[in-house]
């Protein structure tokens, strides 16, 4: 696994952006799995632990300030949370995990429906697995992957706010994090660094992205 974001080409940038600057709606929230929408169109799910900045990369994905509802309680989101992008792909902002302050009867409801979900839903391309780049791959992290794996589930680990971090810092966590996420046989080769706050990485990913809503 590269510890550095994949190079793209312009074209491949430009479908990208082309992408997630056109329609992109609020379907639904989903707590059980008898509301997960049918859908036909190519789907990527967002993971991570809770507070690590899922709602807000959805939102600077998308160029949208309140698309997805970002949360200073750490645990709030409880259901997956189903966006579309026109006719062309199908984002699922999925539950956090690993806030210590949920009931055990919580936590496993929530986990019973995200591994529900990740082992029914034939048109998910890919689970984009967001790291705090500040803290680095986390128990609840290796859990995840061992799951991921477990589903064969295809996995991107994406590292989030690395605004907050020395250049020399960042690559020193990404290396840590790349040879983490070798060690798993699900997750994708190459790995992205992202800051919501910044936008870098972001032109990087939706070029990702689109390149699976081809497919």
């Amino acid at each position: 696994m590269s510890a550095t974001a994949p190079d793209f080409s312009h074209n491949a940038m430009e479908r990208g952006r082309l992408l997630f600057a056109g329609p992109c709606d609020f379907v639904l929230g989903a707590s059980s799995l008898e509301h997960i929408p049918e859908s036909s169109l190519p789907e990527i799910a967002f993971a991570g632990r809770s507070n690590v900045g899922k709602s807000s990369l959805v939102n600077a994905l998308t160029g949208r300030k309140t698309l997805a509802r970002v949360s200073n309680t750490p645990g709030r989101t409880r259901e997956i949370n189903f966006f579309r992008l026109g006719s062309k792909l199908m984002l699922a902002d999925l539950p956090g995990y690993g806030f210590a302050r949920a009931s055990k009867t919580d936590s496993e409801r929530w986990g019973g429906l995200v591994i529900d979900y990740l082992r029914g839903r034939p048109t998910l391309r890919r689970v984009i697995l967001l790291i705090d780049s500040r803290r680095g791959v986390l128990r609840n992290d290796d859990d995840v992957m061992d799951v991921l794996d477990r589903a064969a589930v295809s996995y991107q680990v994406t590292l989030t706010k690395t605004d907050k971090l020395k250049p020399s810092e960042l690559v020193a966590v990404a290396a840590r994090v790349a040879a983490d996420a070798r060690k798993h046989g699900a997750a994708h080769p190459e790995m992205i660094g992202t800051s919501s706050e910044t936008g870098a990485g972001i032109p990087e990913l939706r070029a990702e992205l689109a390149a699976l809503a081809d497919t």
